[in-house]
């Protein structure tokens, strides 16, 4: 994903211009930068810390060196690079494709004819490094770009020459945990074989969604790959030996790269002819994207906050979750740091675990602990199961998710997988009113209809109303903002800044009958659209339009008449917005209360803004675009809310004054990711960590859980809070207090 520079990212790093961020580990950072003829290249450094470290040097020149070998046609060309620099780099080609855990959560797990070509181009590309004594040591999904020529392998980090171990401590096992050999996990010599078991159960991920040892805490995961037979559950019948054999606990017994690309594929036929349409679509959404104006550079954050009203305890003591760990097990594993490295402590496993391994699954991990605080984790599923921007939606009884344009089904019992929803082309989010779950999909963009969701069986149910019924634009854009038991709601028509000409649509839950047709506003108003939300509050819909300004409008639910509309200058950008859904708009029944610029409240009958909170104040650091404040959350007559990254603000609703502030530790931030969640003595916040607590008696910060979890909601009826984010993983908590 492309992301701004920040600003103290350098301009340009050898002869190369720097234009913006494509990620950031433990390791360092990798730039999108292009070459002074224009060419685009993407252009990975080590952070300067690291670079300090002799052996760490030596390590980034070997992968350069191993990403030579594989070449271009298997992997990403190295254009150049400067090891000997204060800050080394490596620019290699930019890979125009998904990495394979994307390409998935895009399309879903792919056909069988598509894991055939990608696992025999991979022999192909693991195959040369073999034969250049070279082994690859960290395969797995992320490290597989697909594009529509072929998979490339990515980053060397610790690959080596076989045999050479000077960069190996003693009882050090390098990789990834659920993607490392038998041999790997035990801190022994990784061969040739060690990367084909890799190469399986990246197989295995990518017909079934699912590794093949489940997921879950890294001591466990290399128990199983040590002990427990793999998962090929959802593998096609006729694939499962092929991977079988490869998954062989005895090296010997596991083909080599040409024996394994034979069993694949005949080599027959164009790659791109095997993958499936969503997948091309995205290949080629990204191809485009590099050609893009790239985002601005981001300021630079504002001094924070002298005094605070309440002193923030310690954070709890003990290494990140992204630092090195060092864990009790059969093969006791840390957090991985840039590469991949794992350390491992060479103690025998409990004996509790050699009595009852845990059962691999591609769901729910089975029993999980988390830190003290007010919390207990209930469960975590399997990574690649959501996406970071759509909180969860609670249906019935269960828990719906949307990866790319796929639908997921989750038992909120234990995290497991009921089901995958495959529409062919899926517009928008879907929404949901309890009981009923609608999206808008279609063969094609024309064909676009209303439809919802069996959320027992994950298939279609029934075609509430085509687009074209509704006698929208032919090829219009729809989203779905809302529903309700009795109406369905969403805008839909032509949102380009020449020719805007945009509806809302209230369509009959029952019948799919046009209740009712409104326009959104004047073209003149469509420069910068980028989406809309709405939520319905008693007998009003209250939408809002997001461009260079935030359009708030109000309608009559039953006729459809607007009944005001405010213009809220600065409000939302093409990089922020107010609400990510009208679920996340709060209101107290006379009151919009919205964070942005400046958290303020707004009048409900007339649209008239009553406050404004924080023109004035420092407000730390800026987290999303030029959000000084994420989405807030009302409740007993007190707005509570995310300031910048430095803390909670508590603001009282009829006049918008302070009541309390409280920043959090040195070292973490609050984020505008999700609106805070009040439950018992405590208030819940998007933490940059995960997820933090504040004691609402004391206004104390309590302590932050370090998780995924990025965007989440409480559960109707309960102290749960389902949430999901960085990993793609749903985690499930129970709210103390």
């Amino acid at each position: 994903m492309i992301k701004p520079l920040l600003h103290d990212d350098p301009s340009h790093i050898g002869s190369y211009r720097l234009a913006a961020r494509l990620g950031s580990g433990g390791m360092g950072t990798v730039y999108l930068a292009r070459t002074p003829g224009g060419a685009t290249v993407a252009l990975k450094t080590v952070h300067a810390h690291i670079a300090a470290d002799a052996s760490f040097r030596t390590r980034f020149r070997l992968e350069a060196d191993a990403a030579r070998v594989i070449g271009g046609v298997h992997g990403a060309q190295v254009v150049d690079a400067d090891p000997l620099a204060q800050v080394p780099w490596l620019a290699t080609e930019y890979v125009l494709g998904p990495p394979l855990d994307d390409a998935v959560a895009v399309s879903g797990p792919l056909p069988e004819a598509a894991v055939r070509a990608v696992g025999a181009a991979l022999c192909g590309a693991l195959g040369q490094l073999h034969r250049s004594d070279v082994v690859h040591r960290d395969l797995k999904p992320s490290n597989v770009m697909i594009t529509g020529y072929g998979p490339k392998v990515i980053d060397f980090g610790i690959a080596r020459a076989l045999g050479d171990d000077r960069l190996t401590q003693v009882g050090a096992a390098a990789g990834t945990p659920a993607f490392m050999s038998p041999e790997q996990a035990g801190g022994q010599e990784h061969t040739p074989a060690g990367d084909v078991f890799a190469l399986a159960g990246v197989l295995v991920f990518a017909a079934t969604g699912h590794g093949p040892f489940g997921s879950g805490q890294p001591a466990d995961l290399l128990y199983r790959v040590r002990y427990a037979d793999p998962d090929l559950s959802g593998v096609p019948a006729a694939l499962a030996p092929v991977l079988a054999r490869a998954l062989s606990k005895d090296p010997a017994l596991r083909p080599d790269t040409g024996e394994l690309a034979a069993a694949l594929h005949d080599g027959h036929g164009e790659f791109a002819d095997h993958l499936p349409h969503p997948l091309l679509s995205e290949i080629s959404r990204r191809a485009a994207e590099v050609w893009q104006v790239c985002p601005p550079r981001l300021p630079a954050p504002e001094e924070p906050a002298v005094t605070v009203t309440s002193a923030p305890a310690p954070r709890r003591a003990g290494p990140s979750r992204r630092g090195f760990l060092v864990l009790a097990g059969a093969a006791g594993a840390g957090a991985v740091a840039g590469g991949g490295l794992w350390l491992w402590s060479g103690r025998s496993a409990p004996k509790s675990a050699a009595k009852n391994p845990p059962k691999p699954g591609p769901s729910g991990s089975g029993a999980v602990t988390s830190p003290p605080g007010p919390w207990d984790l209930l469960w975590t599923s399997g990574k690649g199961k959501a996406d970071e921007a759509m909180p969860p939606l609670f249906v019935d009884k269960g828990i719906v998710v949307k990866t790319g344009g796929q639908l997921r089904g989750i038992d909120p019992a234990d995290g497991s997988e009921l089901w995958m929803f495959f529409p062919t082309f899926f517009e928008g989010r879907p929404v949901t009113d309890g009981s009923s779950l609608y999206w808008i999909g279609g063969a094609t963009s024309d064909d676009f209809v209303v439809a919802t969701v069996d959320t027992d069986t994950g298939r279609q149910d029934r075609t509430l109303t085509a687009l074209s019924a509704l006698k929208a634009p032919k090829g219009a854009s729809a989203e779905l903002l809302c529903a309700t038991a009795d109406t369905v709601y969403l805008t839909a028509g032509d949102d380009s800044a020449e020719t805007f000409d945009r509806h809302l649509y209230a369509v009959n839950a029952r019948t799919g009958k046009l209740r009712w047709r409104t326009a959104l506003r004047d073209r003149k108003d469509g420069y910068g659209y980028t989406g809309a939300f709405g939520k319905v509050i008693g007998d009003r819909i209250v939408v809002g339009q997001t461009s260079n300004d935030l359009i708030l409008s109000a309608f009559d639910t039953g006729s459809g008449k607007e009944q005001w509309r405010t213009s809220l200058t600065s409000a939302a950008d093409n990089f922020s917005t107010p609400a990510s859904t009208g679920a996340q708009l709060a209101h107290d029944g006379t009151h919009l209360y919205l964070g942005s610029t400046v958290l303020m409240s707004v009048g409900l009958s007339n649209g008239t803004v009553v406050w404004e909170f924080g023109r004035d104040r420092d407000f730390g650091g800026v987290v999303n675009g030029d959000d000084r404040y994420g989405p807030p959350a009302v409740k007993d007559g007190v707005v509570y809310a995310a300031e910048g990254g430095r803390g909670i603000v508590a603001v009282e609703t009829e006049r918008g004054e302070l009541l309390w502030d409280t920043a959090v530790p040195d070292g973490s931030a609050t984020t505008a990711a999700a609106p805070p969640v009040v439950s018992g003595k405590y208030l819940y916040y998007a933490d940059q960590s995960g997820l933090g607590a504040i004691e609402l008696s004391s206004h104390a910060y309590v302590r932050s859980l370090e998780s995924s979890i990025r965007n989440f909601v409480l559960m109707p009826g309960k102290d749960v809070l389902v949430g999901n984010g960085t990993w793609r993983e749903v985690d499930a908590l129970r709210l103390g207090g």
